[in-house]
């Protein structure tokens, strides 16, 4: 039910002061979404979705929506027809005759398009026009409900189909389908307003067949049958105020599964999978109990639904009250490795429940504080599960990670400020994509981007204390479920959106503490911390002389300036110190507790209260230290590196008792290798009581060091002895015992110790016999008979530690390496692995993890040069159909294979692969893995690297992927690793169409480039007969479209007047039809009026016009178009009709030019006015263009209708003098844009600082004299329209019969 009795004027304000200003001159209430029709085997859908908005604003005439893919048939308010646009830029973010390839222009481009859409800016790629009879009761701000019928046909993303080519019907084949995407993707599956901060309740309904099911967001109401019993309806109501980007569906012939332990909770899974489904799922509650008990608040939705689907997009992807999950998480209870990544997803999309679907957030900047409370309190829950160290190894992954990352590409900034001056404190860390918008962010930087959120949160939690931390989340929660149980008062369901202000004003209420010293340095800065660490010891003061620098010049550093904890053990027990780190101190004196004692006998006090008996033998005599750690708690986001002595280190593993230092130990002793190492690393590994992960990192240490020592190594084998005491036989040490994975630890332990001692090497650089024998042996005697867990994973590394023994081929005298004359231990190795492989066949395994290692250890054989290489074996093992686990295996042997072999048949293979297969979490682990392993990379010179690829990546990322963002974004990441930012280097250079005279600062046009397909356009002229409806809107107020950083551009788009009739059979206007059309990918407009409204005159306001939007929003690298409508303009050219108005870059607002334009009803003439406008501009960049001959170019200073026509052009020009004196003075400029013509100009200028480019549109003015032109910066440009014609003005002239070339000026 839609709220009725609230004030509609307060609903865009939130009570106190955290005030929710939205973007949108209306508040949507409530919003209703049938399906009412679903083909599998056409893969479509149909259905209307209906919305009930409140205006908050008298004079609403227009409304955006989001919608993309969707085909609109009607559209209604309050029962009356709807004109309406679709116009979606993303589509084609680049003009396709645009020669420009650089990565620069293309992420600027792509920016634009993606603001001209955006929601939480206001727009859309729906605009509907309010009808007339409607604006009296829109001026009383009463409720509108908008109608729309939609259909999808073939979607490319958003709803993802899975129809297995079996036998049987769509139910018996597992058909299903289901909603996917990255971020706000709701828009592809229907019309909404896709934006996390525009909140409503809901109702869902879905007709399906009788043997499928729906699981939707909400309480299913009821089900209803057809009167043939063939279908039935799925009703849901969400009552809770949720985004449109919080909806889901999915649909199938799923197994149902109510929870044993709480009735409330139902789960899903595919046929023939419950047995998994039980058993996987059993644990939920326990998380459920832990959220509620730390929150102190119920779980906030009325039921909770997982539904397990094949050809996920994601592991895990969170919905209001349903979370969807890949089906490969399922496991039976003889799997150990999945148990606990499955039960950490499960988690994880649980806490997401609370923070990220019930509180929403206001904007992307706010992004950071959902991530980061949902990350850190699923991290309270893996303390809770799995202990403190597994916490704390999880933490230091983390830590490792980001670090990593920003050092790398420059840094992670959590909090983006747009606009405000704030540039310089604010600085974008990322060249080649933009971050002002989830849309344009790299996937992996978005991934790094949620782990850098809950480390924050772990700051903020050591600041403020954790008891306070979960007081602030719980304040959260009980305001919002207050707000939403307010059915009537939508104005507060804002208390459901979370800000970082909001947030922070919390933290301190709550806690008192200001923490704006931290949010400052890790929030509203990108980069992490670089510590160098040495010390002395200085007997005589008996102090320890700490010196620690930092590296803050790096790219993904900042400078620290805080407090920060060091913690030194002394024989006399472990002392913690805060340092204070000033802006230049570098030195620090620590005071020492105890004297020199190693001669009495007495035990050592650890950290944790233990005492222990040590061999002091290794120390220094004059010192009391053990070892030193600096920033132990992790406090710092950083990386630090501390030199002390290896016998510092060898203590610090055996005997700190925290993880992470005994890892950081394992580390620094690699560069240690002797023999107290060795040991020391051997007792870790013997340690019954130590962490398995630490043991395991020392089985690697450990085959280091004994590479190192390899002359003086005595003995056998580093880890065979222990392996042998530990799982072999007492009577036959050859022979493993039968397995018993009861122990977890010891089988963690068992199945990587053959793996590092398979990376031991000889003198000569060989795997030693008896390593490879005994490796062999593990495997011929594995019996997994009496085991209740099976042995997969433990098979699987057994293979991995056979491909870990392969060493380079040595060829004699370059024989051709074939089977017969293989190395007898290679042959060896190999037959076990086609074993493998084909049992795997007859029985696979779980996850088909065997399949995988045999194929990751024949890509090894093939890069050591034992067998042929070639890619067919794994491109089989990719085609879909497979197991994604194998495909995914393959298909990195296969890049790999490319960029080893330099092939460029399989660079192709790949491509097409990426563009055409169905699984999309497949598309975008190629481009993916092609990033991370490229072929070549833009420092290298490389055969691959031509035109065609250029070509054929740049039309990926410009077209071929806009259903998909983060597959865009992938596409994006892969061309800025082959070719850079700038025009990759095997393009030619483009021909200059003006030869420049730097001498006497001239620019003639080059003699030698004459276009010839002018010649043959006369037909091309704009066919005056054909009269199409253009639909616009009028609105009295200036519409700011966005605002560009660098140089707040607002763009006001101005609309056109034009009175016309569509005879019947009249063909539309491409950019008018709403259809797609397949071969060029672009889409249309329709416009739909009622009988009624035909004659209507309609002023046009705003039309958004994708390319126009974008070249307003470019100040990059783009070149003036002609202005006006040309004799040559092709007839669907899209935006020809569309006038564009920009404000100057300084901001200062502009009045709209009366644009006129009438079209009579009968005639065959075009009437065109335009007022002509004064530049005052200076432009920042000068050249003089003199023309070939002085002909006289007095016509086309006013925009040109065809030429026959100009009589009533001069005609009508005489009657808008006056027009044109009332705006002289007003504007800085016009400018009348063809978005289909982005031609690369034959003259690239720099783009100055500033942001505004030498070709930025603001900066044009037409010449309206003939003979050499004004001072002037721009010039001619060859460019193509999207029919392929050339569209540049030619007109003899009088005089001298040359073609002139008609330049465009400026006055400066």
């Amino acid at each position: 039910m839609p709220p009725t009795g609230s004030d509609p004027a307060r609903m865009n304000r939130k009570k106190g002061d955290k005030g929710f200003e939205s973007p949108r001159p209306y508040k949507l209430t409530h919003q209703v979404v049938c399906i009412n029709n679903i083909n599998f085997q056409r893969k479509s859908v149909v259905g209307f979705v209906e919305l009930t908005i409140f205006p908050t604003v008298a004079n609403l005439n227009r409304i955006k929506l989001n919608s993309k893919q969707c085909r609109i048939y009607r559209v209604r308010i309050n029962d009356l027809e709807a004109a309406f646009i679709y116009n979606d830029p993303t589509l084609e973010v680049c003009h396709s005759e645009s020669k420009q390839r650089n990565l620069n222009y293309f992420s600027n481009a792509y920016a634009a398009a993606v603001s001209a859409v955006d929601p939480d800016a206001g727009n859309g790629e729906l605009c509907i026009k309010v009808p007339s009879e409607l604006w009296k009761h829109v001026d009383e701000l009463k409720v509108l409900k908008i109608h729309i019928n939609f259909s999808l046909d073939q979607p490319k993303g958003g709803l993802h189909f899975v129809v297995p080519s079996v036998e049987g019907s769509m139910a018996e084949r597992g058909a299903h389908v289901f909603s996917c995407g990255y971020q706000n993707s709701t828009r592809f599956w229907f019309p909404c307003v896709d934006s996390y901060s525009e909140l409503c309740t809901w109702k869902l309904e879905f007709t399906v067949d009788a043997a499928m099911v729906a699981v939707s967001n909400g309480d299913l109401v009821e089900t209803v049958y057809t009167h043939d019993m063939r279908k039935k309806t799925f009703h849901y109501m969400l009552t809770i105020p949720t985004s449109a980007s919080n909806i889901s569906l999915a649909i199938g012939p799923f197994e149902i599964l109510v929870d044993p332990y709480m009735h409330e909770v139902t789960h899903f899974c595919l046929p023939q999978l419950l047995p998994l489904l039980k058993h996987t799922t059993s644990y939920l509650h326990e998380v459920f109990e832990f959220y509620e008990e730390i929150l102190t608040c119920r779980y906030p939705y009325s039921c909770f639904k997982t539904v397990f689907i094949d050809e996920a997009y994601v592991e895990v992807a969170a919905y209001a009250s349903m979370s969807i999950f890949s089906t490969n998480l399922l496991h039976s209870a003889m799997i150990i490795d999945e148990t606990p990544l499955t039960r950490r997803c499960l988690a994880q999309s649980l806490a997401q429940q609370f923070f990220g679907c019930f509180i929403s957030r206001m904007s992307w900047s706010d992004e950071w504080v959902l991530k980061g409370i949902s990350g850190y309190i699923y991290g309270l829950w893996m303390k809770k599960t799995f202990g403190v160290n597994e916490y704390r190894h999880w933490i230091k992954e983390e830590l490792d990670k980001i670090v990593a990352y920003e050092l790398k590409t420059g840094g992670v900034l959590l909090h983006p400020i747009f606009g405000g001056g704030k540039e310089k404190d604010n600085p974008a860390p990322h060249p080649h994509f933009s971050i002002k918008h989830p849309h344009t962010l790299s996937w992996e930087y978005y991934t790094m981007f949620q782990c850098k959120a809950h480390l924050v949160m772990r700051l903020i939690e050591n600041r403020i204390s954790m008891e306070f931390m979960l007081q602030v989340f719980n304040k959260l929660l009980s305001l919002a479920s207050t707000a939403s149980s307010q059915k009537f008062q939508s104005h507060m369901w804002s208390q459901m959106l979370v800000s970082t202000s909001g947030f922070l004003k919390s933290i301190s209420n709550v806690s008192g503490k200001d923490i704006q010293p931290l949010i400052k340095q890790w929030v509203d800065q990108s980069g992490v911390v670089k510590f160098y660490g040495s010390f002395a010891f200085n007997r005589k003061r008996n102090v320890l002389e700490l010196e620690i620098k930092q590296d803050y010049t790096s790219p993904g550093t900042q400078k620290y300036v805080g407090p920060l904890k060091v913690t030194v053990q002394e024989l006399d027990g472990s002392f913690n110190h805060t340092l204070q780190i000033e802006e230049n101190s570098l030195k620090h004196d620590i005071p020492c507790h105890s004297k020199s004692r190693r001669n009495k006998k007495k035990k050592i006090p650890l950290m944790n209260g233990e005492e222990v008996d040590m061999d002091l033998s290794a120390m220094d005599a004059d010192s009391p230290l053990l070892w030193i750690r600096i920033d132990p708690d992790m406090a710092v986001l950083r990386k630090v590196d501390s030199e002390q002595a290896d016998f510092m280190w060898q203590y610090q593993l055996r005997y700190e008792r925290d993880v992470v230092a005994q890892q950081e130990a394992i580390s620094a002793l690699e560069r240690f290798p002797t023999p107290a190492s060795r040991l020391a690393l051997t007792d870790v590994l013997e340690q019954e009581q130590c962490f398995y992960r630490v043991r395991m990192a020392a089985c690697f240490c450990l085959a280091k060091i004994a590479n190192s020592m390899v002359s003086t190594w005595t003995g056998p084998p580093a880890m065979k002895s222990l392996f042998t005491r530990m799982f072999c036989c007492k009577t036959c040490p050859n022979i493993v015992k039968t397995n018993n994975f009861m122990s977890f630890q010891s089988y963690f332990l068992q199945k990587t110790m053959p793996v590092a001692m398979a990376l031991l090497r000889d003198v000569h650089n060989l795997c030693p016999k008896e390593v490879l024998t005994f490796i062999l042996d593990l495997i011929k005697y594995n019996d997994n008979r009496k085991n209740k867990f099976s042995d997969n994973y433990y098979r699987a590394e057994m293979i991995d530690a056979l491909a870990n023994s392969v060493t380079p081929a040595v060829s004699v005298n370059n024989e051709v390496r074939t089977l017969d004359n293989l190395n007898p231990d290679v042959r060896l190795i190999l037959e076990e692995i086609t074993r493998f492989l084909n049992m795997e066949k007859l029985l696979p395994s779980y996850r088909h993890t065997i399949t995988v290692s045999c194929l990751r250890a024949i890509r090894v054989l093939q890069k050591n040069g034992h067998v042929p290489s070639d890619p067919s074996l794994f491109k089989s093992y990719a085609e879909y159909g497979h197991f994604v686990d194998i495909r995914i295996a393959a298909l990195e042997a296969v890049v790999d294979y490319t960029k080893v072999d330099r092939s460029y048949e399989e660079l192709q293979w790949l491509l097409t692969m990426v563009q055409n297969d169905p699984v999309p979490y497949v598309r975008h682990k190629i481009l993916n893995m092609l990033t991370k392993n490229p072929p070549f990379t833009k420092s290298m010179e490389s055969p691959l690297c031509n035109e065609a690829l250029v070509d054929q990546l740049w039309k990926l990322m410009n077209s071929g992927t806009s259903h998909d963002w983060r597959l865009r974004c992938g596409a994006v990441d892969l061309y800025f690793t082959l070719f850079g930012l700038s025009r990759p280097s095997c393009l030619p250079l483009p021909e200059l169409g003006l030869v420049l005279n730097l001498k006497e600062k001239k620019a003639v046009l080059n003699p030698t480039i004459i276009p010839e397909a002018i010649a043959g356009n006369q037909e091309a002229a704009v066919n005056p007969s054909s009269h199409t409806q253009l639909v616009g809107f009028q609105n009295p107020e200036d519409d700011h479209l966005a605002k560009e950083a660098s140089c707040n551009m607002s763009a006001h788009q101005q609309g056109v007047k034009r009175k016309a009739d569509t005879p019947l059979g009249s063909p539309l206007e491409p950019g008018q039809i709403l259809e797609k059309n397949e071969d060029s990918s672009k889409v249309k407009l329709k416009i739909r009026f009622s009988s009624s409204q035909d004659e209507e005159e309609i002023d046009m306001d705003t039309v958004h016009d994708s390319q126009a939007f974008i070249s307003h929003h470019l100040n990059m690298l783009e070149r003036p178009s002609t202005p006006g409508l040309s004799k040559y303009r092709p007839a669907n050219s899209r935006s020809a009709l569309i006038p564009q108005h920009s404000a100057g870059c300084d901001g200062t607002p502009t009045t709209k030019p009366q644009w006129n334009m009438e079209l009579p009803r009968k005639g065959t003439g075009i009437h065109v006015s335009v007022s002509h406008l004064e530049g005052k501009e200076q432009p920042p960049l000068e050249m003089s263009v003199h023309t070939a001959a002085a002909a006289p170019l007095s016509v086309f200073g006013k925009e040109p209708a065809s030429s026959k026509h100009s009589e009533h052009h001069h005609h009508h020009h005489h009657e808008h003098k006056k027009k044109k004196k009332k705006h002289k003075h007003k504007h800085k400029h016009k400018h009348r844009r063809d978005g289909r013509e982005r031609g690369r100009g034959p003259l690239a200028f720099p783009s100055p600082a500033g942001g505004r480019s030498a070709r930025s549109p603001s900066l044009y003015r037409l010449s309206r004299a003939g003979g050499p032109a004004p001072a002037c910066r721009a010039a001619y440009r060859t460019s193509t329209s999207s029919a392929g014609k050339m569209i540049e003005r030619k007109k003899k002239s009088p005089s001298s019969k040359h073609l002139i070339y008609i330049i465009y000026t400026i006055e400066t």
